[in-house]
């Protein structure tokens, strides 16, 4: 019997993984995403109206994931798996619960390591040579759940937030279509997470991307790396002046310092008021 699957998302990572299901012959019985009004500065924010018009799919626009419009549509549809994808809401035992065999979702890094928050600047940040997606069954924990299927994506030393996040809308591509048939044919194998190897990574914010004096040249080089679009950028200050800072190019054959608005930097920027 075929399975009922519905799909939400607000980001570019989650209509990438619709638009492949669509492309390889799959189906979706309903869409979800949030409210156009909501979270318009959102990095990634996108909208689903169009793909829905297009497929002829049902589409509910909601406030929160965990909201009752949202169990009663996926009771209405008898909706068997629920994919949960570039959302930052945390879904609650109910939803977890109301379809037949459960919510699935998607975590940019290799878990059990990375869970958390900013996934793609800290892989950056920490100067990882490695990362990438799980897919995997969601439970009450933050990206604690059984793994489904992961693939690397490698890094190195310029490696930048901008390149990172299209290798990682890539990979959540690729592992839609590596596993769309065993899921909608009920075929997935589960694995554990080992607990031992967790590890947690906070949310980070706009002003976490500041550069100051005190910084070395290869702290400064990942910081904006990390924090380049689609990401706030990184910054420095100069009494009340701000100036953004979307890529560096550091010196490092004779360490060579450039003097910018009176700031000693170990590298190189593009700079935009």
């Amino acid at each position: 019997m075929k399975k009922r699957i519905a799909f939400a998302t607000c980001v570019q990572l989650g209509l990438s993984c619709i638009e492949k299901i669509y492309r390889i012959g799959g189906n979706l019985d309903l869409l979800i995403t949030l409210k156009d009004e909501k979270a318009k500065k959102k990095s990634g924010r996108i909208y689903l109206d169009e793909i829905a018009n297009e497929h002829d799919a049902p589409l509910l626009k909601i406030d929160n994931i965990n909201d009752q419009e949202v169990l009663s549509a996926l009771k209405e549809y008898q909706i068997d798996w629920l994919f949960i994808i570039g959302w930052s809401q945390i879904a609650k035992k109910d939803v977890l619960e109301t379809p037949k065999y459960g919510c699935i979702g998607m975590h940019p890094t290799l878990l059990p390591t990375g869970r958390g928050r900013a996934a793609i600047p800290w892989a950056i940040i920490k100067g990882l040579d490695e990362t990438g997606v799980t897919m995997f069954k969601l439970d009450e924990g933050v990206d604690t759940g059984d793994i489904i299927g992961q693939g690397v994506i490698k890094l190195d030393q310029n490696t930048t937030a901008t390149e990172l996040y299209q290798k990682v809308d890539d990979m959540h591509i690729t592992l839609i279509a590596k596993y769309w048939e065993d899921i909608v044919n009920n075929n997935i194998t589960l694995t554990k997470q080992n607990e031992l190897e967790a590890t947690e990574w906070p949310g980070r914010k706009p002003e976490d991307g500041e550069i100051l004096n005190s910084m070395s040249m290869d702290e400064a080089d990942k910081l904006v790396r990390a924090v380049t679009r689609p990401y706030p950028g990184a910054f420095y200050k100069d009494g009340d002046k701000t100036y953004r800072i979307w890529s560096a190019k550091t010196n490092k054959e004779d360490g060579a310092i450039k003097l910018v608005d009176g700031y000693l930097f170990p590298i190189d920027f593009e700079v935009e008021d």
